[in-house]
């Protein structure tokens, strides 16, 4: 068994980016080559696509509900803003205490006062949910190296309804390669590597990107290293928003799309995949430097990110109140000394299953109270015949107060949005989730069976959002389990 960890992961990165998840044109080679050597989730979900919470989560082994930390404080809406260490422990603790050299390197974003070191890791606290371009800590980098700071010009942006210009979506970064915040998050990953390495003792490990996340602000090298007139549009660009919640369309609205029209977004999802390749570029740096140490055979290697982004997907940017896959679905792998390679597996995993599993690597019990499962078996290619065969999520809002819940199956997604209609895809004829078909009769059997199971989780895990669904849907008259049925043993993944 391993006995050091490395988990490096992005920020707002879509799935559908990567080589080994089928992307034809953004290059990624250093991924692609993780996922082959190791094991590739096809159904990875974050347990809720926004920063703090996901993040909270992956620290503390529960979901947000429980843990209650769920909006980033930027866009507080009177959510809590700090973790409580003394009810939820963070799973470094445990770590720190059997011996792990401990660091973090990059996006913190857990709370808004309390850093990595608050937390037992070494390293600095950067701030925020972006590049943290005035931190002294990269400024004396620039400095040392005699690297330009950080300038942007062509700045893109959309016009807002009232006129006024839009959130900044890209742009040039007047820098080489070597002065982005990214190169730099790797420089200190490595300096962190090489130090835990000469002292010998197990370590945990991360490098918390803060792309691709928008807005895209690259050297011009990596903003026009894909053609934007070879980028297709995604297919849910034809979003109407009928049968769709409204809030929706207002997201639309303050994400600028009508205004900045095709020809821009094709050039933004170029730069997005710029980053992306940017980021893989950063990450071949960090693994060439575990193989030049001789930690390879020693080091279980993860790469996962936060949430994913919309990128004009429905219409919409950044991510927010609405439950597509495009924002819920990450990339997800994992290679682990020992275990088979070019393993892809289609089980349902979360962040949430990432805690329990770097305590069984390093030999430690996992807390009763932990709401995942290490994935330790999976990553063997020996999946248990009891793991989940659904996946749920849930938000709280981000700018303002927006309970949903969400239970997904291998063909059906089911959305409780209490303050407006309902949403229920059928995957496999619609992977787009372009068709809202909850009022389908069709589909009134799917559509009960779903809330049932739905409630059922709820319940027993205790999330008080079911007190909502007790009143309102057909779940109160009989106990419903969460087993497959004959629905879900017919259908397949879109």
């Amino acid at each position: 068994m391993p006995s050091n960890i490395l988990l490096l992961m992005t920020d707002q990165h879509r799935l559908d980016t990567l080589g080994c998840y089928g992307n034809q044109v953004c290059r990624t080679p250093n991924l692609d080559a993780l996922a082959a050597g190791g094991t590739r989730f096809t159904h990875g979900f974050t347990p809720t696509a926004i920063c703090t919470p996901s993040r909270a989560t992956l620290q503390t082994g529960v979901l947000p509900y429980q843990h209650t930390l769920l909006a980033n404080y930027e866009r507080n809406v009177g959510y809590r803003e700090e973790l409580d260490e003394d009810e939820y422990p963070p799973f470094s603790r445990y770590l720190g205490a059997a011996g792990y050299q401990l660091g973090h390197v990059g996006k913190w974003h857990v709370g808004k006062v309390k850093g990595p070191r608050d937390f037992g890791y070494d390293g600095e606290h950067y701030a925020g949910w972006g590049n943290a371009v005035d931190h002294p800590d990269y400024l004396q980098y620039l400095a040392e190296h005699g690297y330009p700071p950080f300038e942007v010009r062509s700045p893109v942006r959309g016009t807002f309804a009232n006129g006024e210009p839009g959130n900044l979506l890209g742009g040039i970064l007047d820098q080489p390669v070597e002065a982005t915040f990214e190169y730099f998050l790797a420089e200190r990953t490595i300096e962190r590597l090489r130090a835990y390495a000469e002292d010998g003792r197990p370590f945990y490990l991360t490098c918390n990107w803060f792309g691709p996340h928008l807005p895209y602000l690259l050297p011009e090298s990596y903003y026009r290293m894909y053609d934007p007139d070879e980028i297709e549009l995604p297919v849910s660009v034809a979003e109407t928003f009928a049968d769709k919640p409204k809030v929706q369309q207002h997201y639309s609205s303050h994400w600028t799309f009508d205004s900045v029209g095709p020809d821009r977004w094709r050039e933004l999802i170029a730069a997005y995949w710029g980053y992306v390749t940017l980021i893989d570029e950063q990450i071949g740096r960090v693994l060439a430097v575990v193989d030049e140490l001789g930690l390879a055979d020693d080091t279980a290697v993860f790469f996962t990110a936060d949430h994913g982004e919309f990128t004009g997907s429905h219409r919409l940017h950044d991510k927010g109140p609405a439950m597509y896959d495009d924002i819920y679905r990450i990339p997800f792998l994992a290679k682990v000394p020992g275990s088979p390679a070019g393993v892809v597996e289609d089980g349902f995993v979360t962040l949430t299953d990432l805690t329990p599993t770097f305590l069984e690597l390093a030999g430690l019990d996992v807390p009763e109270y932990y709401q995942g499962r290490s994935l330790l078996p999976l990553v063997a290619g020996e999946r248990p015949g009891d793991w989940p065969a659904e996946v749920t999520a849930e938000f709280h809002g981000h700018h303002f107060p927006y309970p949903q819940r969400m239970i997904r199956t291998d063909r059906y997604k089911l959305v409780v949005n209490p303050a407006d209609r309902n949403e229920l895809y059928d995957l496999r004829l619609d992977p787009h989730e372009l068709q809202n078909r909850y009022e389908h009769p069709e589909l009134a059997e799917v559509r009960r069976e779903l809330m049932g199971r739905l409630y059922a989780i709820l319940r027993d895990r205790g999330d008080n959002f079911y007190h909502w669904m007790t009143s309102m849907f057909e779940v109160g008259a009989k106990t419903y389990d969460t087993t497959l049925s004959a629905l879900d043993k017919e259908s397949s993944h879109p």
